[in-house]
């Protein structure tokens, strides 16, 4: 009896000091970032088996509630840093490096059977998902005359994800301005199962996530009636994005880096690899990578520790 009590206690003291040797570094935030970060994290990983990269998911805002608190080490996001949620981390002492690290285009779907919808324009969009809209456009036939006169049924990012805060304001002109009576996740891949299990639905999300699913979707090109951007119905790609013909759906997607963490040693070596893998992984996962000369101006702004937003707040 003896002789197990104390091989459960040498036991527990192991762990505990395996436990303690292992270096944690804690990131939150973006769902569409997500997969970035974490195609990052297990390629680093691979390198440096004593430290571990825990990467979680709450949105763009729920992420830079917990970075401006002081809980965590990086914050994804999908859209840049808002000037409440730059006054939080100041309140608490937090001083972040702002680090673009991919392109992303928000696509809208429609269910794979929707043989009526060839493209959407901006107006129509906007129609769609205006505050106003709630409760009053319901239908098909009210977005354009020769739809049919069947229910639409919505899907999108809840008000957490910095998917949504970019396309309310790229559609209806200000952050956040959206009807409330649609089907919200922020979970990609539900949004993703809701339409693709919906013939009458629609909605929006990354267009890294619909790269993944393209089986399952019917991806609606977008009209922004703008000929200086390239004429008629855009369908965004990684070519679209990145020459900028696809608009007002087009954008950067980042990480936020506290300073104090980045005193770390470890958080130096993951932020530095992140920036000099981001080329392969990025694209490896879907999404458009930045230029190379924007990653080396990244980090050297992250290596200079220059802090404040370029993009936002």
């Amino acid at each position: 009896m003896r002789l197990i009590v104390a091989y459960g206690l040498v036991l527990g003291f192991l762990t505990q000091q395996a436990f303690a040797a292992t270096k944690l570094i804690k990131v939150d935030g973006s769902s569409t970032v997500f997969p970035i970060t974490e195609a990052v994290a297990e390629e680093f990983q691979k390198q440096h088996s004593g430290i571990k990269v825990m990467v979680g998911i709450s949105g763009t805002g729920g992420g830079f509630k917990r970075f401006g608190r002081g809980e965590t080490d990086i914050s994804d996001a999908s859209r840049p840093i808002k000037p409440k949620e730059v006054d939080l981390a100041k309140e608490n002492g937090i001083e972040y490096i702002e680090l673009p690290v991919a392109y992303d285009g928000l696509s809208v779907m429609v269910n794979l059977k929707n043989t009526w919808v060839d493209y959407l324009t901006v107006k129509e969009l906007r129609t769609i998902w205006e505050p106003s809209a709630q409760g009053v456009i319901t239908k098909w036939s009210q977005i354009r005359a020769d739809f049919p006169d069947k229910e639409i049924r919505l899907f999108g990012p809840g008000t957490d994800s910095g998917t949504f805060d970019y396309f309310t304001e790229a559609i209806c002109g200000k952050s956040a301005a959206s009807r409330g009576d649609y089907t919200a996740s922020e979970d990609d891949n539900v949004l993703v199962e809701g339409i693709a299990s919906d013939p009458q639905a629609l909605g929006y999300f990354g267009l890294a996530y619909y790269e993944q699913n393209k089986d399952k979707l019917k991806i609606v090109p977008i009209d922004d009636e703008n000929d200086a951007n390239g004429k008629g119905a855009i369908t965004p790609s990684s070519q679209s994005v990145m020459d900028s013909t696809y608009q007002p759906l087009a954008r950067p997607i980042f990480i936020y880096v506290s300073t104090k963490a980045a005193e770390k040693e470890e958080i130096q070596k993951f932020v530095e690899f992140y920036l000099k893998e981001a080329t392969k992984l990025v694209a490896e996962v879907g999404y458009i990578p930045l230029p190379d000369e924007a990653y080396q101006a990244a980090l050297e702004r992250f290596q200079k520790r220059i802090t404040g937003s370029v993009f936002g707040g």
